[in-house]
C-alpha cells in the first residue's frame, strides 16, 4: 500500500497493492498492522457503513462535535469526490478543505481524520461508498457544515444542481459551526 500526501497533512490518501490476472483481483481494503505502521496513528473502528446514491446527489458536509469520528472511506462501485474540512479551530489548516477522486477503478482510500468535516458528491450514474468509523454513530451530536459556504470555498465538480437531503439543505456557515479546539 502507498501512502499519498495531501495538502493538509493529516489527511491521507491510500493506494492499495491491487494483485490482479484474467480472473480478476485482490486486495487488502484494510490491515491496522499497515495503517499504524505507515501513519503512525493507531485507531480502532467500531463501525462499517455502506450507502448507495445516485448521480448528482452530494452528501455532506457532516462532523459530530461530542463523539468525533474518524472515517477511512473508499467506492465499492461508480465515482465520487470526497472532500475533508478542517474543523480544529488551533490548527494551521482550521477551514481549509482537501478532495480527491475515489472510484471503483483507482479503489484509492481517504482517511479523514477526527475533527474534520466530510462530504462527498457523486460523479456516476450510481455510487456505493462503504467507510469505517472511529466511534458510533450519535444522530443527536451531528454537525452539518453548509457545503457551499464561500468561506470553505469548496470546488465541487458539479454537473448541474446538486440532490441534497432535507438535512443538508439547513446547513450552517462555516462561522456559525462548532469547532474543535
Amino acid at each position: 500500500m502507498k501512502v499519498i500526501p495531501t495538502e493538509i497533512p493529516d489527511v491521507l490518501l491510500f493506494e492499495p497493492t491491487v494483485h490482479g490476472d484474467a480472473r480478476g483481483f485482490f486486495m487488502e481494503t484494510f490491515n491496522a498492522r499497515d495503517f499504524e505502521s505507515l501513519t503512525g496513528l493507531k485507531r480502532s473502528f467500531v463501525q462499517d457503513n455502506h450507502s448507495r446514491s445516485a448521480k448528482g446527489v452530494l452528501r455532506g458536509c457532516h462532523y459530530q462535535r461530542q463523539h468525533p469520528q474518524g472515517k477511512l472511506v473508499r467506492v465499492v462501485r461508480g465515482a465520487v469526490f470526497d472532500v475533508a474540512i478542517d474543523m480544529r479551530r488551533s490548527s494551521p489548516t482550521c477551514g481549509k478543505w482537501v478532495g480527491a477522486e475515489l472510484t471503483e477503478e483507482n479503489k484509492k482510500t481517504f482517511w479523514v481524520p477526527e475533527g474534520f468535516a466530510h462530504g462527498f458528491y457523486v460523479l456516476s450514474e450510481t455510487a456505493d461508498f462503504v467507510y469505517k468509523t472511529t466511534d458510533f454513530y450519535a444522530p443527536g451530536d451531528e454537525c452539518c457544515l453548509m457545503w457551499n459556504d464561500p468561506t470553505v470555498g469548496i470546488a465541487w465538480p458539479l454537473q448541474g444542481e446538486p440532490l441534497l437531503s432535507p438535512k443538508d439543505l439547513l446547513g450552517l456557515p462555516f462561522d456559525r459551526m462548532d469547532l474543535f479546539d
